[in-house]
């Protein structure tokens, strides 16, 4: 079994190796294009944050390319994509 220090040392290894432009040792989210997805729910930066609780900045942020929704975002943003009417629904309800 390995212990923690070789298991981050291996993690450590993958990432150095991906910088080098090794692909084959880690996994990349592909990049979301969250202006598109906003575009299609026809809302600004603002309302679009507003219907889906996110802060407006994140949303900047992520439509600038400055950060990268994480992986329950993802996942949000997938949801929204799909049935944006419906989701907005949903995170007004909850």
């Amino acid at each position: 079994m390995k212990s923690a220090f070789d298991k981050i040392a291996a993690g450590l290894g993958d990432a150095i190796a991906h910088a080098n432009g090794e692909t084959g040792r880690a996994r990349v989210a592909a990049p979301i294009d969250v202006a598109a997805i906003r575009k299609r729910t026809g809302k600004t930066q603002d309302q679009f944050a507003r219907a889906y609780h996110l802060p407006l900045g994140t949303v900047r942020d992520w439509e600038q390319s400055r950060s990268q929704p994480d992986a329950p975002a993802r996942v949000l943003l997938a949801l929204i994509k799909a049935e944006p009417a419906i989701i907005e629904q949903l995170v007004q309800r909850a």
